[in-house]
C-alpha cells in the first residue's frame, strides 16, 4: 500500500467515529502557536491540545515570515486569539544550510539533495533554477537568537496589537521539553 492509500484509509477510520463536527470556528483556548513543520514535533501533544483548542501555524523553522504574521493577524482579528507562542526546536534542519547553499543546490537541480557529514550536496540531474538565489530562506545560525528575532518581528509589526503577549520557546527534540527564551518573552511582552 502506498502513502496515498494509507492516508485515505486512516481518514476513513477517523471519519467513521468522528464526533467533532460541532466545534466552534474560533479556537476554544484563544491562543495560537507558530512552530516548525518538522515531523518530529507534535504541537498537539507537547502543548496539550485537542481539536478546536488553538491555531497552529507551521512552516520551515517556525519563522515569523510575512505569511505566518498574516495568519496570526487573522487569528486575532477575526477569531479572537489573545496569546501567541513562537516555538522553534533543537536540531532544526534550517540550521544546516544557508541562503547561498540553498540557492546553489536549486541552481544545480530541482531534485532532492543529500545530507552528508559536510552538509547538503546535490545528487540530482539538472536542470535547476537560479530563482532559489532570490529567496530569503530564513535559515537559522543561532536558535535562541532566531526566536528573539521572530518574536521581535511579530511584536513590531504594525498590524499586531500591543496587548497580545508573544512568548518565545525552543522545543528540545531529545527530551520533549519546552525551554523558554526569556529575552524573547520579554521582547514579546504585552503593553
Amino acid at each position: 500500500m502506498g502513502v496515498r492509500e494509507e492516508v485515505v484509509a486512516a481518514n476513513e477510520a477517523y471519519a467513521a467515529s468522528f464526533d467533532k463536527g460541532d466545534l466552534a470556528l474560533p479556537p476554544a483556548r484563544r491562543f495560537a502557536v507558530l512552530a516548525c513543520m518538522d515531523a518530529r514535533l507534535d504541537p498537539a501533544k507537547y502543548a496539550g491540545l485537542s481539536e478546536g483548542d488553538a491555531h497552529v501555524i507551521r512552516n520551515a523553522g517556525g519563522r515569523a515570515s510575512d505569511d505566518a504574521i498574516r495568519s496570526l493577524v487573522i487569528s486575532y482579528k477575526l477569531l479572537g486569539t489573545q496569546e501567541w507562542f513562537v516555538i522553534h526546536h533543537t536540531d532544526c534542519g534550517m540550521e544546516f544550510f544557508t541562503n547561498e547553499v540553498m540557492g546553489d543546490l536549486l541552481a544545480s537541480s530541482l531534485e532532492t539533495a543529500e545530507l552528508g557529514p559536510d552538509g547538503f550536496r546535490d545528487v540530482g540531474a539538472g536542470p535547476g533554477s537560479p530563482v532559489g538565489r532570490e529567496i530569503d530562506w530564513l535559515t537559522i545560525s543561532d536558535q535562541a537568537g532566531a526566536v528573539v528575532d521572530d518574536v521581535r518581528r511579530i511584536r513590531e509589526h504594525p498590524l499586531v496589537p500591543a496587548g497580545i503577549p508573544v512568548y518565545g520557546y525552543v522545543y528540545d527534540v531529545r527530551t520533549g521539553r519546552l525551554i523558554e527564551i526569556p529575552e524573547a518573552t520579554e521582547v514579546g511582552r504585552a503593553a
